[in-house]
C-alpha cells in the first residue's frame, strides 16, 4: 500500500534531502526544521526524509537527532497535497490540510510542542510579542523574505561556489549586520532603558574609558559566554525562565524616574528581532553556523567584516538547550576568535534599509508623494485610447440554490450580518457561475487567499467531479474552512496553509473573492505560471504597490503613458467606491477600477491570455464588484488532457 493511501495517526513532517555531487546532503530548511523539533524536544510528529533518488541516509546520521523517529520516503510517493508544496510540508492527521513552507511548518511545530506541554514558556517565547515571530508571510513582509527566503537562499549558494563569494559578503548577510548594529525597541522599552541607566550610574560605566561602558565589548568575540553578563542579555535570558539568571529589578530610584526618555541610554540588540530570542535565531543559527564555518576554514579575514553577526552567534550559545540541540543536529558551534579591535565598524552607505530594499530587487523611491485627483491622468490615458471596457457578464441572473443548500455552505454560518450575508452570496453566485461554466470534470480548482472558505467548500459541493483546493496564509481561517469541509463531508476537497509561492502543484482554473492589493497580482502571476485559467475578484486597490515580482504600471501601453506616481493615483481613487459617497465620486472610482483592472487584463494578454473585465452581478453586491476572467488562448497541456477525460481524475 502507498504511503499516500496510509490513514494517518500523527501529523506527518516532510522534509527534503538533496544531493550534491551524487551524495545526499540536508538542505538548510531541513537543518533548521530539524534543529527546532531538537531544541523544543518535539515528537509530535511522524518525520520523513524525501529523497528524489534512491540512495542511502547512513552518510546523514551525524545531522539526525537520535531522539527523533525517522523514515525515508521517495518523492513520487509523497501524499497528492504534499506533492504540490515546497518542502518542507507538514500533512494532518486527516491527510486533508497541508501546512507548507518554513515560517509555517516552525511555528506549527512549536504550536504542537505547546499542545503538548503547556508549560513550556521557554518555547512560547519563541513566537514573540503577541505571538507575531515569521507570521507576516514572506510576499509582504521584507524580514520574513530576509530570514525564510534570502539567508537561506544566500548561504546555500555560498556553499555551492564558496570561491566566487569569499571576496563580498552576500547582500542578505551584509543586511542582518547592520540590524543587528541597530539600538532596539521593545514593548517595556522605556523601563528596561531607565533600569540600565540605573545600572550604569551604580557601576560609574557612565565614566569608565571608553569602549568599557557596552558590557559585551570584550577584546575578543569568542572569549567565554560568562563574561557577557549585560542588562540586555540578563533580560533575555530571564524571559526564557532561566533558574540562575537573576530577576531584573523591578523599582527604580526617583533620581532615574526623573531623567527624560530621551537622555536614556539605547538598548543594544542581543538577539536577531531585538532583545529576545525568537524563531528568527532558530532560523538564522543552522544558516551562519554553516556560513561562519566555510569562512573560518576558506577566508577567515571575511569574519572582520561581521563584528555583530559574531557577537550574535556567541549570544545563541548562551541560551539553555542551543547547545544540546545544535550538537544532536551534528553542529558543533564555536566563535571564530578575531580581535575585536580589528573589526571595522559599518560604513555610512551601508543603511540596513537600503539593503533590505535591494535585497528584494525594489528601488527606494525619493519622490514627493502625488497630491490631486484622478482627473488629470483619466484625461492623459483618453488622450493617448485607453478607456475601461467592461465586457458583458455572461450569466446574470445564475444563482446557487441557496434555500436548498446545507447550512454549512451559506455565508450566514459566520458572524455576518443578514445584509451582508446577502451581498457575500451574490459575490458568490457570480464567481461559481463562472468557474462552473468553464471547468470540465477532473479539474484541479484552486481557491486562492480562500479565508474561510465559502468560496471554495461552494464549489467543491457544486462540483463533486473536480478536486478543490483551498490555499491560506492564516491559519485560524483555514482550520475553520476545513471543519465546514468536514461537516459537509465533502471527499474532493484539500486544504493548504501556505504563502502562494509555496504552492507548486499542476491546476486548471484558479478562483479569487476580493484578494487584496498585489494579493491580486499575485494570484494572476501564479495562474499564468500554471496555464491556468483565472477567475478574480480584486479588493484593495489603494493597497497596490510595486512588489518584489512586480511594479505597477504593469503593461507596456499603460508603461508607455503614466509613471508609477500616476498610476498609484488611479489606485488611491479606485477605492473611492462605498455606497455613501456621493454618485459621481463612485463613478469615478469604478472607472479608476476598470483602467488598474484593463493594465493587469494588458499584461496577462502578453502571456497569451483572453482577459474580459465584468461587473459582477448586482453591481450592489460589493464596492468592489469587478471581476477579471482570463483563459490561455491555447489550451495548455493539463486543459487538453482534462478535455479528453471522460470520467472524474482520481487525485
Amino acid at each position: 500500500m502507498k504511503h499516500s493511501e496510509v490513514k494517518q495517526q500523527h501529523p506527518s513532517l516532510y522534509l527534503q534531502v538533496c544531493f550534491q555531487n551524487e551524495e545526499p546532503r540536508l538542505p538548510l530548511h531541513t537543518s533548521i526544521a530539524l534543529f527546532l523539533l531538537s531544541y523544543c524536544e518535539c515528537k509530535s510528529f511522524k518525520v520523513f526524509l524525501v529523497f528524489t533518488k534512491r540512495a542511502s541516509s547512513q552518510s546523514l546520521k551525524s545531522q539526525l537527532p537520535e531522539a527523533l523517529e525517522l523514515s525515508v520516503i521517495q518523492l513520487e510517493d509523497l501524499p497528492q497535497l504534499v506533492r504540490g508544496c515546497r518542502l518542507p510540508a507538514v500533512l494532518d492527521e486527516t491527510g486533508r490540510l497541508c501546512r507548507a513552507g518554513l515560517a509555517v511548518v516552525l511555528r506549527h511545530i512549536i504550536s504542537k510542542t505547546l499542545e503538548a506541554e503547556p508549560s513550556r514558556k521557554d518555547v512560547l517565547a519563541l513566537l514573540g510579542f503577541k505571538k507575531t515571530c515569521l507570521k507576516a508571510c514572506a510576499e509582504v513582509s521584507k524580514w520574513t523574505r530576509l530570514c525564510e527566503i534570502g539567508i537561506p537562499s544566500a548561504v546555500e549558494e555560498h556553499l555551492k561556489n564558496p570561491q566566487n563569494q569569499y571576496q563580498q559578503l552576500p547582500l542578505s548577510i551584509l543586511t542582518l549586520e547592520r540590524r543587528l548594529a541597530e539600538p532596539v525597541k521593545v514593548h517595556n522599552d522605556d523601563k528596561i532603558r531607565r533600569q540600565k541607566l540605573q545600572e550604569q550610574r551604580q557601576n560609574g560605566k557612565n565614566k569608565s574609558p571608553e569602549g568599557q561602558g557596552n558590557p559585551d565589548s570584550e577584546s575578543d568575540p569568542g572569549a567565554s559566554p560568562q563574561v557577557c553578563d549585560g542588562l540586555e542579555l540578563r533580560a533575555a535570558l530571564a524571559k526564557l525562565s532561566v533558574d540562575s539568571v537573576p530577576t531584573l529589578a523591578t523599582r527604580e530610584n526617583s533620581e532615574i524616574r526623573k531623567v527624560k526618555t530621551t537622555d536614556l541610554p539605547p538598548l543594544e540588540h542581543v538577539f536577531a528581532e531585538g532583545l529576545y530570542f525568537t524563531l528568527t535565531d532558530v532560523v538564522l543559527l543552522p544558516c551562519i553556523y554553516q556560513y561562519l564555518l566555510s569562512l573560518q576554514t576558506h577566508a577567515v579575514s571575511t569574519l572582520l567584516q561581521l563584528p555583530h553577526l559574531l557577537r550574535w552567534y556567541r549570544r545563541v550559545q548562551e541560551v539553555p538547550r542551543v547547545l544540546q540541540a545544535a550538537e544532536a543536529c551534528g553542529m558543533v558551534l564555536s566563535v571564530p576568535r578575531v580581535p575585536v579591535s580589528s573589526l571595522p565598524g559599518p560604513s555610512a552607505e551601508d543603511n540596513p534599509s537600503s539593503l533590505l530594499e535591494q535585497e528584494e530587487g525594489q528601488e527606494m523611491t525619493t519622490e514627493p508623494p502625488f497630491v490631486g485627483g484622478p482627473r488629470p491622468t483619466m484625461t492623459k490615458l483618453k488622450e493617448n485610447g485607453i478607456e475601461a471596457v467592461f465586457a458583458r457578464h455572461p450569466c446574470p441572473a445564475w444563482t446557487l440554490p441557496w434555500d436548498s443548500l446545507p447550512g454549512a455552505i451559506n455565508p450566514t454560518e459566520g458572524k455576518m450580518s443578514n445584509i451582508r450575508a446577502v451581498r457575500k452570496r451574490q459575490q458568490l453566485n457570480n464567481l461559481v457561475a463562472m468557474v462552473t461554466e468553464l471547468a470540465r470534470p477532473g479539474y484541479t480548482i484552486v481557491d486562492f487567499c480562500s479565508g474561510t472558505g465559502h468560496v471554495g467548500i461552494a464549489l467543491a459541493h457544486t462540483l463533486p467531479d473536480c478536486q478543490i483546493i483551498l490555499i491560506e496564509n492564516k491559519e485560524e481561517s483555514l482550520v475553520r474552512a476545513q471543519s465546514r469541509g468536514a461537516e459537509l463531508g465533502l471527499k474532493n476537497i484539500g486544504f493548504i496553509q501556505a504563502n502562494l509561492d509555496y504552492f507548486t502543484g499542476p491546476f486548471h482554473i484558479g478562483v479569487a473573492l476580493h484578494a487584496c492589493g498585489v494579493a491580486t497580482d499575485m494570484v494572476m502571476e501564479h495562474c499564468i505560471q500554471a496555464g491556468a485559467t483565472f477567475v478574480i475578484s480584486p479588493c484593495c486597490y489603494g493597497f497596490i504597490q510595486n512588489a518584489i515580482k512586480f511594479t505597477f504600471p504593469k503593461s507596456k501601453r499603460f508603461q508607455e503613458t503614466l509613471t508609477y506616481k500616476e498610476h498609484m493615483i488611479l489606485c488611491r481613487f479606485a477605492d473611492q467606491t462605498a455606497v455613501q459617497l456621493p454618485p459621481e465620486r463612485r463613478l469615478i472610482g469604478k472607472h479608476c477600477m476598470g483602467l488598474v483592472d484593463l493594465d493587469r487584463s494588458w499584461a496577462a494578454e502578453a502571456h497569451g491570455y483572453s482577459v474580459q473585465v465584468m461587473t459582477m452581478e448586482p453591481e450592489s453586491c460589493s464596492p468592489k464588484n469587478n471581476m477579471l476572467v482570463g483563459r490561455l488562448q491555447q489550451k495548455s497541456g493539463l486543459e487538453a488532457a482534462a478535455s479528453q477525460l471522460e470520467a472524474p481524475a482520481h487525485n
